[in-house]
């Protein structure tokens, strides 16, 4: 079996490693592994290595990600989505859609978010959403993000609930259900989400994504070389140069900054970074 990512468009209802343990059984190896995970009410872009390539993953510059979400304004949650329980409900009947677009719009830029309390981050080394479900309070600190775009597609009819429809840009660590929570907050009713669709992550978007039964059908796979390409700054080398990165050896060459390398006929070799003054291997897949 070869080595690359699987771009998958996982559907709703499953987890995250229910897609890698399918992916296993169709490529025919225990070498998978993903790229951040998606909550099992999620659907859409799940980025998975394949053998090798499960190497880097981690290095991947997957930092900017993109949703589509469904905001509903008039209840609050336990899990600030449709997943948990309702914890308030305030009419939102009398919301004017440029207040709402107004609050949303002040969540773009640098800001501090507060992440929600079933998330994945450790607290004292156990999960925070397992504190949740074992009963405990859970206070997160805030931490720093970046939404570089929201776009307010619609805003629904004004009723007992609004379901806002927008779409969302940002770093890697934000979380679009505290977004819900959090405007719901400012607006004054409570908010949770109802529906995330992840468009995109990093270079892979939904135009490279297939279903669970498309890839049955065939295992559509984002060659090595290629996934390296289209993630990081590249550099070609001469034979010589190729030769020195088989063996881990250090380039007399300059990189801006993290940079996959090739050899003369194309083959993905290793990545590469700037470091005492020389390209230095960070790994080598060859």
């Amino acid at each position: 079996m070869s080595d690359g990512l699987v771009v998958v468009d996982k559907p709703a209802g499953i987890t995250s490693h229910d897609v890698v343990s399918r992916v296993r059984r169709l490529a025919g190896t225990r070498k998978v592994g993903h790229a951040g995970t998606l909550d099992p009410m999620a659907t859409g872009v799940l980025v998975l290595g394949v053998n090798r390539a499960t190497r880097l993953l981690g290095h991947l510059m997957l930092t900017e990600k993109a949703y589509d979400a469904t905001v509903r304004l008039g209840v609050a949650t336990t899990t600030d989505d449709a997943e948990g329980e309702p914890t308030a409900t305030v009419s939102a009947a009398g919301l004017p859609p440029d207040v709402v677009r107004a609050v949303l719009a002040g969540f773009v830029g640098d800001i501090e978010q507060v992440p929600t309390s079933v998330s994945a981050i450790k607290v004292d080394g156990k999960r925070a959403y397992q504190r949740v479900r074992d009963g405990e309070q859970v206070e997160l600190k805030p931490r720093p993000v970046t939404v570089h775009e929201l776009v307010v597609r619609d805003v629904g009819a004004p009723g007992e609930t609004l379901d806002v429809q927008v779409s969302v840009r940002c770093s890697s660590g934000t979380y679009i259900r505290a977004i819900a929570r959090d405007a719901g907050e400012r607006l004054g009713v409570g908010g949770h989400l109802t529906a995330l669709r992840r468009t995109a992550v990093g270079p892979y978007d939904l135009s490279l994504a297939r279903t669970l039964d498309e890839l049955a059908e065939e295992l559509t796979m984002v060659p090595i070389a290629d996934a390296a390409r289209a993630a990081f700054p590249t550099r070609d080398l001469d034979d010589a140069q190729a030769g020195d990165v088989r063996v881990g050896r250090h380039l007399d060459v300059e990189l801006a900054g993290l940079t996959a390398v090739f050899a003369p006929d194309g083959q993905f070799l290793a990545l590469y970074e700037p470091r005492d003054e020389a390209a230095r291997a960070v790994a080598v897949f060859v």
